[in-house]
């Protein structure tokens, strides 16, 4: 089930002078390298972790609806349901009622009667589900274990600019595995 990102985190979980101030950098000619690394830091944990860390909209996209009537909506943590749709054979949309759908907020799934819903008629990409995810609005609600792998990958990110391994890729510090452990979901 593909997600897609339809409104950005409208801030990231660090400002740029508690980055500033864990790196120990006092002057502005770096911030736009540390702006930039606490956006790509954020891309990574929420995609190491498949969680939200500030409040985003994700559209999902399903070609049936799920036998069991359950849909996991990554990346988690559920918000809220604001859409559904389901497409006809002409690319027609139709809306469906959100009240269908139970949301299960600390399992962040979608629960629903299969049998009480229209079914999609176009053979791929037939169902959109529109959904807010995201532990909160400002970075204060964004767990602090999240928020200190973080500052660790843009601290390891600042000092270690452009170092590559012969596997061509940059060995990431065990702590912040460490920290997103908890907090990874994994698909069985």
């Amino acid at each position: 089930m593909p997600s897609i990102l339809l409104t950005a985190p409208a801030l990231e979980p660090l400002t740029l002078a508690e980055a500033k101030a864990y790196l120990r950098v006092e002057t502005a000619d770096d911030d736009d390298v540390i702006t930039a690394l606490m956006a790509g830091a954020r891309v990574h944990v929420e995609a190491r972790t498949r969680r939200a860390l500030i409040t985003q909209e994700w559209r999902l996209v399903l070609d049936a609806w799920p036998d069991d009537g359950r849909i996991q909506v990554r990346p988690a943590p559920l918000q809220t349901l604001s859409a559904a749709r389901v497409y006809d054979l002409d690319n027609n949309a139709s809306s469906i009622d959100t009240q269908s759908f139970v949301a299960d907020l600390a399992a962040s799934q979608l629960i629903f009667a299969p049998w009480a819903l229209s079914q999609p008629q176009r053979i791929a990409a037939g169902i959109e589900l529109d959904v807010v995810c995201g532990y909160g609005v400002s970075a204060s609600d964004v767990p602090e274990p999240l928020r200190q792998a973080i500052r660790l990958l843009v601290a390891h990110w600042y000092e270690n600019r452009g170092l590559v391994t012969s596997g061509g890729t940059t060995a990431l510090p065990e702590s912040v595995a460490a920290l997103l452990a908890p907090y990874r979901m994994v698909s069985l």
